[in-house]
């Protein structure tokens, strides 16, 4: 290991060995059976059949795309099974996401109960990137989000009353959400300069609210921004400089109309507009250069600076060129389950499929006991199977069914549907797909998919937070972004952390990006894509431990005392493509075309449903796309 300890509940449980010396390795259950590791390092349930609790390297894991990989990297082909695995099916999904999930309720509702269906994935398990990690920290048991994190809260009919169907009420959230615990503490916002970058490691309060959901149009600097500017080790000309950026109140395109403004934001990139029209220094451009790369993948460079007027970020606000009013808000987090829209993938199969899982409401379903051995029953008429990979998706001769091959630990299967959904990411689709056109398929392979990390740390308290006045650290420059205390949701029998003696989670992003400003989005996804798959567990614990170690260090932290557990959701395939107004065609921009509308189209009884579909990185996109993708089939 990168950082030399006894093994932990840290340590590797994510299908990988223990490893104790050179040439010796042994499993979790067997070093739980020697005394080694407590049992509590699995949470209640032990064992692999309840995926959330295993840590280490999880998100796309080991195990679950070395045969998609076989098939798209070196064209690897199965032989097709001579016999059928099973009786026929109504509708295959292929993807057990929340557009997979969502095409099995969705179809079930239009078809009748009696509709037989199979929804294969590839993870070992559901939700895609609505991933649960759970953590057994001294007794407690933590709920954190792998991936999909809120629901927005403005969402389609179709997206909103299948929400409604399954009994989520977004305002009970503000209810759930406690507004007033960080404030209680006085926790804020901090920026960490690091000493790679900035001369040395320092931690000071943020003069501007550095989370990019939480930003707002005017008002973002506080009174006391001279005084915490001062002691940002920067040179005196990038403070005088970072203090004229944050005057709310300043015009730097002061003479050109809100249209020449406009047009002119559209076409340049964030960074661009600091350096000429603000005429910002590059430690300040530095500084500014990743605020949103956590939730959009790009950095400064390749977000446009009319993005960045929407969102309110420094040196926009006195532009004048967004609209006033609460249609141009940005909303506060807190549409938010423990485990983010696991919850919603969790509802969603505890509906389709029966006992898996008890209860029926928003609230039971945060703490409720899913069996993973119940999702696959012969008896049900929905089946979920998992660790299954689709390598080929046909119609039949005479176009009345659709042939799926799988390949299950190593052995491949094949079923027979009148119907097929594909709810998994577009670039596999072609080759699944042999009946696709080339144009689909160029279509369908031509946007990259955003490489993200949800990093989750279980921390044993956050002393350290409150001593240092902070819930969230913007780190410009470092190899972890920003860093941020869990959303303090309580509900049901979920009750989060009250005090800074109570274990918490953590949160940290991370974007992989590589050196480069004459990359394309594409190019630099597909970059860091390959950046991110030579990344180990080691990697990303050496790292963490280094750097909170030195952020923290003054309030008390101690990574080896205080760090209970880390989960690695690593998604090389992450957020879907959307479209950049300065590098893409106008009318993609919009989603009135493009690519993903060509690659969305029917192949006879194969539809394609998922976010990429859509060109929208969001759980309503997921949704809307898997209600369309069903109502192609069923009225054709």
């Amino acid at each position: 290991m990168a950082v030399n300890k006894k093994i932990t509940r840290r340590d590797f449980l994510n299908g990988f060995a223990i490893t104790l010396a050179a040439g010796s390795a042994i499993s979790p259950m067997e070093a739980i059976a020697q005394g080694l590791l407590d049992k509590g390092v699995l949470g209640q349930q032990l064992g692999p059949t309840y995926p959330p609790v295993l840590q280490g390297m999880r998100g796309s894991h080991k195990g679950s795309f070395e045969v998609a990989h076989a098939l798209s990297w070196q064209g690897k082909t199965w032989q097709r099974p001579a016999k059928q695995t099973e009786d026929d099916y109504d509708l295959v999904v292929v993807g057990g996401g929340i557009s997979g999930l969502s095409a099995a309720w969705f179809f079930r509702q239009q078809h009748g109960p009696d509709a037989r269906i199979l929804i294969l994935d590839n993870h070992d398990d559901f939700g895609g990137h609505a991933k649960r990690n759970e953590f057994n920290v001294d007794g407690e048991t933590l709920i954190g989000h792998g991936g999909t994190q809120n629901i927005e809260g403005v969402y389609s009919e179709v997206a909103s009353n299948l929400l409604t169907s399954l009994g989520i009420d977004l305002k009970k959230f503000e209810r759930f959400f406690d507004h007033e615990l960080y404030k209680k503490y006085d926790l804020g916002e901090g920026i960490f300069f690091d000493k790679n970058h900035f001369r040395k490691d320092k931690l000071v309060d943020a003069p501007f609210i550095v989370h990019e959901h939480m930003l707002k149009h005017g008002g973002i600097t506080p009174a006391n921004s001279e005084e915490t500017v001062a002691k940002m080790p920067l040179s005196k000309a990038a403070k005088e400089a970072l203090l004229t950026l944050l005057d709310d109140s300043t015009d730097f395109m002061a003479g050109k109309s809100v249209e020449e403004k406009s047009a002119l934001l559209m076409n340049m990139s964030y960074d661009d507009f600091l350096r000429r029209h603000c005429q910002m220094p590059d430690e300040v451009v530095a500084i500014m250069h990743n605020i949103w790369q956590g939730s959009y993948g790009l950095a400064g460079n390749h977000w446009s600076a009319i993005a960045g007027a929407y969102a309110g970020l420094p040196g926009t606000p006195g532009l004048g060129v967004m609209p006033a009013g609460p249609a141009y808000d940005i909303e506060p987090v807190i549409h938010h389950f423990p485990d983010g829209n696991a919850s919603i993938a969790r509802m969603l199969v505890r509906q389709l499929i029966p006992g898996v899982a008890a209860g029926h409401t928003m609230e039971d379903v945060v703490k409720a006991k899913f069996n993973y051995d119940a999702l696959d029953k012969r008896r049900n008429k929905i089946r979920l199977r998992l660790n299954s990979t689709v390598v080929n998706v046909v119609n039949t001769q005479d176009d009345q069914q659709v042939e799926v091959t799988y390949v299950k630990n190593g052995v491949a299967h094949r079923v027979n549907a009148k119907h097929s959904i594909l709810a998994c990411y577009n670039h596999i689709v072609p080759y699944l797909c042999p009946e696709a056109a080339d144009e689909q398929k160029k279509a369908l392979d031509w946007p990259e998919k955003v490489p993200v990390v949800f990093i989750n740390v279980a921390l044993r308290n956050w002393k350290a937070f409150a001593k240092l006045g902070v819930k969230r650290i913007y780190s410009p420059e470092s190899d972890f972004g920003t860093f941020w205390l869990d959303f303090p949701v309580s509900m049901g029998e979920h009750q989060f952390a009250q005090d800074p003696e109570q274990p918490i989670i953590l949160h940290i992003p991370y974007v992989p990006s590589v050196p480069g400003d004459k990359l394309t989005p594409r190019e630099q996804f597909k970059a860091s894509r390959h950046k991110l798959y030579a990344m180990s567990f080691d990697d990303f614990e050496s790292k963490i431990f280094d750097q909170l170690d030195r952020m923290l260090g003054a309030g008390g932290f101690q990574s080896q005392r205080d760090i209970a557990g880390i989960t690695v959701n690593r998604w090389p395939h992450g957020y879907t493509y959307q479209y950049s107004d300065l590098v893409d065609a106008p009318q993609g921009i919009w989603g009135e075309d493009g690519p993903h509308v060509a690659g969305r189209k029917q192949i006879k009884r194969i539809s394609i449903a998922n976010c990429d579909s859509h060109a929208q990185a969001y759980t309503q996109s997921a949704i809307d796309a898997a209600h369309r993708a069903v109502q192609e089939q069923l009225s054709s």
